[in-house]
Formats: C-alpha cells, sequence, structure tokens
C-alpha cells in the first residue's frame, strides 16, 4: 500500500481503507497507527476502573439489553459501600482512574445518588483517582454541577453520527433524539470536561459511507476521548431481528480494528480504548485493539453479583471474575501485545492537555 495514503487521509482514502480487505494491507494500516501512537503519545496503556453503578434506564434504545422496555433484566443499583470498596479497590491497585458507568436517567434521585458517590469516592481514595462517568443525557446544570464535584471526563457515545441511521436505532421521540444527543456532548466541551464519544461498529443498515462520515464526525467534535466497538447483538431487542444480515463476528472485529487505526491517524493524540467488545467476539480482541493504536483499557471492577445484569449485548466474557482476576488478565493482554501499563496515571488525554496548554 502506497504509504501517502496515510498522510492524506480525505473522505475517498478513508472510505478506501475501510474496505480493504487484503490482510497485508491492513497489517500495513493497524502498523502504521500503532507507529504513530508509539512516536507522538508513546505505548502506554491507561487503566480505568470500570463499575457498572446501575442498570435501570429510561430509554428505549433498539440494541440495548438493559433497555427500559425489557422486562427480562434483574434491575439493580450498586449499594454506596461496594461502590467505594471498588473504588478503594482501584486506587489501591495503581489504576490511576475510575470510570462510573449507569443506564440512562435524569431523575433527581438519580443524579442526587450520583453527586454523593462522587464526592465519597474522592473522600475514600483521597483524591487520588481521576473520575469519569458515563451516565446518559442531562441537563447543563448537572453536568456543570458534576465538573464542579471534581469529575473532569465525560463518555456519551452517538453510536452513529448519521440522524437517519440514528433514528433507525432508536424510538422517534424527544427522548431519543439525535439533536439533544449532539447538544450533550457538545455542552460536556464547553463546560471543559475531556469529553468522549464513541460509535456502533457493522450495524444493520450501515454502510461504509456511514462509518467514514463517523470518523469524520470524531476528529471534527472536539472530543478527546473514544469507545468504540464492533455491534453485537441482543436477543432481547428490536433489532435482533436483523441479526441475519450482520456481517461475520470476524469481519466486525476487523473492520473495528480499522476503525480504531484510522482514527489514530485522522486524531493522533487523543486517547482510544480497546473495548471489552472486541474481547467478546474475539477472544485476542482486546490485543488486537492495542496493535491497531488503542491505548486505554477498562478492567470491569464492578462487584461479580451484579456483572450479568449489565446486559448490554450477550457474550460478555469475565462475568465471574473478581477485580483481581481482571487486573492480572489486563496486564497479561498489555504485555502481550508489546505495551507498557501506565500504573498510578490519570491518564488524561495528549489532546486535552495540548489544548488547555493553548487556552491557558
Amino acid at each position: 500500500m502506497d504509504s501517502k495514503i496515510f498522510a492524506n487521509l480525505d473522505y475517498d482514502a478513508v472510505k478506501y481503507l475501510l474496505s480493504v480487505d487484503d490482510d497485508i494491507q491492513i497489517r500495513e494500516l493497524l502498523g502504521a497507527a500503532r507507529q504513530t501512537r508509539d512516536s507522538l503519545i508513546g505505548n502506554k496503556v491507561f487503566i480505568r476502573g470500570l463499575i457498572e453503578y446501575s442498570n435501570l434506564c429510561s430509554k428505549n434504545c433498539f440494541y440495548c439489553g438493559i433497555r427500559a422496555g425489557n422486562n427480562k433484566v434483574l434491575r439493580y443499583e450498586v449499594p454506596e459501600d461496594e461502590v467505594l470498596k471498588a473504588a478503594v479497590f482501584a486506587w489501591k491497585n495503581n489504576y490511576g482512574s475510575l470510570v462510573l458507568q449507569s443506564g440512562e436517567r435524569s431523575d433527581s434521585a438519580f443524579t442526587s445518588r450520583i453527586s454523593e458517590l462522587i464526592r465519597k469516592i474522592h473522600l475514600v481514595t483521597e483524591n487520588n483517582l481521576r473520575i469519569t462517568l458515563s451516565c446518559g443525557e442531562q441537563h447543563e446544570e448537572i453536568y456543570r454541577k458534576w465538573f464542579d464535584l471534581g469529575v473532569k471526563r465525560y463518555l456519551l457515545r452517538i453510536e452513529s453520527s448519521d440522524p437517519a441511521l440514528y433514528h433507525r436505532l432508536h424510538p422517534r421521540n424527544a427522548k431519543h433524539s439525535y439533536y439533544k444527543r449532539l447538544e450533550a456532548i457538545n455542552s460536556l466541551i464547553r463546560i471543559g470536561y475531556q469529553a468522549g464519544t464513541g460509535v456502533m461498529i457493522g450495524l444493520p443498515f450501515q454502510t461504509m459511507d456511514d462509518l467514514a462520515a463517523d470518523l469524520f464526525f470524531i476528529r471534527d467534535s472536539g472530543v478527546h476521548m473514544v469507545g468504540m466497538g464492533p455491534y453485537i447483538e441482543h436477543a432481547d431487542t428490536p433489532l435482533f431481528k436483523y441479526k441475519d444480515t450482520l456481517s461475520p463476528p470476524e469481519k466486525r472485529v476487523e473492520l473495528s480494528l480499522k476503525m480504531i487505526a484510522i482514527l489514530r491517524l485522522l486524531r493522533p493524540e487523543i486517547n482510544i480504548a480497546s473495548s471489552t467488545a472486541l474481547q467478546t467476539l474475539d477472544p485476542q480482541g482486546r490485543e488486537k485493539g492495542l496493535l491497531a493504536g488503542a491505548n486505554v483499557m477498562m478492567p470491569n471492577i464492578t462487584p461479580v453479583t451484579y456483572k450479568k445484569n449489565y446486559d448490554l449485548y450477550e457474550g460478555k466474557p469475565g462475568l465471574h471474575d473478581e477485580p483481581a482476576d481482571c487486573g492480572r488478565s489486563l496486564a497479561e493482554c498489555i504485555r502481550s501485545a508489546g505495551c507498557e501499563l501506565a500504573y498510578g496515571e490519570w491518564g488524561d488525554s495528549a489532546f486535552y492537555i495540548k489544548e488547555k496548554g493553548d487556552t491557558e
């Protein structure tokens, strides 16, 4: 493959790279992305301890196993003492960073509970953990409140940057508005968060044009971190009826790796996660994500009692693994990919640090 293509990534070049199926060309793409990461931000992998706090959700997204309309789900919230115990585990094991994730709710009982958890996590970890929230769309004043409490990262996935496809994945009502989603992402950036977003890859109805547009949306959106991975079907969702139209799992993984690699070339200094969804479809998926240019991993430190009920998609690995087991597995994965574990580091996005320096 002509190396010039990596230096001139216009829309046509990106669409071409997404479409290549020659193994040698794919290896060249992933290698170019990995080299770009290593030369510009290094080969450190930042660790985020993931707590799946609650599967209670007010939304009815057509792809999600914990959608409000799925009455087969056993709903839960992790009690405060167990959340704090998990946070202390992350701190004592030098993770440097914590992600608190939940279904999407905006009621005052929920937002107040998250505020209280933020305060207590900072207290029990002596302010040594950088907290990321992934708790869905909120009013801007709630985002500001959480920011003022010391949360500096927020992940809000767009899932698809195309409004038409977005509305094929969600009910058509005010609660599932593409434009409200987009405005929420923009408000996070305005407030000063290290904002993150992401998309699903290999969806029904999705085209290469859609995915190319997703990459340029992410590049131009101003976000500092990205979590994206392959779409995985769930039997208790409306989208499941299209399962026979999906590409095979290995092709969805391959396409996801190409998306990671191209994004690394388009926006070299952002943080990109190697997702659990990759590991779900391929036992070596997380390593492959790192080899494609990702630099963040999120070991699941949710108490085992609740893990199986955070059922976004089918087949999630490690449902019976204790946090310490997840940590050991993660360390082996990072080393096998030839990367360095960034123990004890907050792992702020280099793009965010550069941007912040430019404004101070």
